[in-house]
């Protein structure tokens, strides 16, 4: 998660997003090292950056 977004500033879509995010990750780490993760990567970044951005809007 960025540094500077709490759990509060994410939507219960979103965690629920993160968690599922997050536990294909793990599951593909369970491959092997050599596996590809950033298509992951950049969703989990994306709904980050939605958060971070309905944060600083006034």
């Amino acid at each position: 998660m960025a540094d500077d977004l709490s759990l509060s500033d994410y939507t219960p879509g979103e965690l629920a997003k993160l968690s599922l995010l997050t536990a294909r990750m793990a599951k593909r780490g369970l491959a092997g090292m050599d596996v590809d993760l950033s298509d992951l990567k950049r969703k989990a970044e994306r709904i980050e950056q939605q958060a971070l951005r309905r944060k600083q809007k006034p």
